[in-house]
């Protein structure tokens, strides 16, 4: 069992800069693929990027490329997202997500199986 719980979420102007952090529970975190959905208003839950349970290897969707980075610390079982050059359409409730991907599944829902409640991301004109 892992619990998670998003923090950093926050109102900023467009072209600002936020962190999330996922905190994680137990002490299998290290054994954990993760990822960061994303769910706006009216909206269905999308993916937005994933990294490996080592760290070698991350994804992010054509959306937030080249403006977010995802990272972890397995000594801290934190997993973080790093956002810049903010825009109004990220504007959503961020989620992170713990469970085990291969090949290209790394963006759907299904491959993860521990959520976080949610973290909210407002971005101002």
């Amino acid at each position: 069992q892992v619990q998670l719980v998003e923090s950093g979420g926050g109102l900023v102007q467009a072209g600002g800069s936020l962190r999330l952090s996922c905190a994680a529970s137990g002490r299998t975190f290290s054994t954990y693929d993760m990822g960061w959905f994303r769910q706006a208003p009216g909206k269905e839950r999308e993916f937005v990027a994933a990294i490996k349970w080592s760290g070698d290897y991350s994804y992010y969707a054509d959306s937030v490329k080249g403006r977010c980075t995802i990272s972890r610390d397995n000594a801290k079982n934190t997993v973080y997202l790093q956002m810049n050059s903010l825009k109004q359409e990220d504007t959503a409730v961020y989620y992170c997500a713990a469970g085990g991907f291969g090949g290209n599944n790394y963006a759907t829902k299904w491959a993860y199986d521990y959520w976080g409640q949610g973290t909210q991301v407002t971005v101002s004109s």
